[in-house]
Parts: structure tokens; sequence; C-alpha cells
């Protein structure tokens, strides 16, 4: 049967694709995170790490972006990249719509193929301490491993724990 999503990554000097990945990702991450870690914030975190010139820089680094396809549509991004034994999940975002469809769990699967391909012995993630998701990665079997801030500047700070999938 056929997956109801689909994957198509982004490379570095893919303008027109940077683009939509950062048109997405900004979209997705400012309905969701919002209420979260509210607007001011979420904005400067947006601008920092969600721009089309900083995904540029991270692609040139090595991370790696997805596009999460349902039907052909957006449907949300991904991106990971190898950190010590571990990938390292630094986004999964779905759009509103595609939410509670079991798609986190394909898209997991991608990721842990990826990891295991590299010869790597888990998946690491972090979640912001007020953020629900963190209940769908325990239910997908990770577990936390410990809390931590980090100074992302601007006055703002990311108060997150960290959870771990082992392969």
């Amino acid at each position: 049967m056929k997956d109801p999503i689909s994957f198509i990554e982004l490379f570095a000097g893919d303008t027109a694709g940077i683009n939509r990945m950062s048109g997405l990702a900004s979209s997705i991450v400012k309905e969701y995170y919002d209420p979260i870690i509210g607007a001011a914030q979420n904005d400067y975190m947006i601008e920092k790490f969600q721009s089309v010139g900083s995904i540029s820089n991270q692609l040139e680094s090595g991370k790696r972006y997805f596009f999460v396809l349902e039907n052909g549509k957006d449907a949300g991004f991904m991106c990971f990249f190898r950190r010590n034994d571990a990938i390292y999940l630094s986004k999964l975002y779905l759009k509103k719509i595609a939410r509670g469809k079991g798609y986190s769990r394909i898209m997991l699967g991608l990721i842990a193929g990826e990891a295991e391909k590299l010869g790597l012995s888990a998946v690491e993630l972090n979640v912001n301490k007020g953020n629900e998701s963190k209940y769908i990665y325990e239910k997908l079997g990770f577990q936390r491993i410990r809390a931590e801030k980090n100074d992302i500047g601007g006055g703002f700070f990311m108060d997150d724990y960290v959870y771990r999938l082992e392969l």
C-alpha cells in the first residue's frame, strides 16, 4: 500500500526550493509556536532559523531538509543531521490539517533509516518544555534524557527537554 505522504529532499543552491521551504516553515512555526513561546521570541527564532539565508547556510553545512507532501501538496517539513553517535532531529513539523494522521511515525521511519545507513545508534531531539508534542515523541519510544536552557541571543532562551530514541 502506498504511504499517504512522500518526501522530497531540498539541496543547497535550489533557490526556489529554499524560498518555498522558508515560507512553509515560517507559516507552520508561527501558527504552532506563537501560543507557546510568544510572538516576539517566535519571530526572532523564525528569522534566525527559518529565513532563506539561514536555511541556505544550514544546507551548505550538511543539514538535510525534506518537504513532506500529502497527496503532492506541502504538508510539513523536517531537518536532521549527524551529531556524534546520533541523528539530531532539528525540525519535524506538520501543518495543522496534516496532524493526527500518523505522519510523524512515517517521518521518523525515514530519519531512523538514515541513521542506520550511517551506522548510528540513536535519534536525538530537543522539545520545548511547554510543547505538547513531547508526548508524541514519548509515544514513539523516545526517552527524556535531560533538560537544558540555551541562550539563542536577542534576550531569548530555548527551555527544552532533550529526548533520545535508541535504534
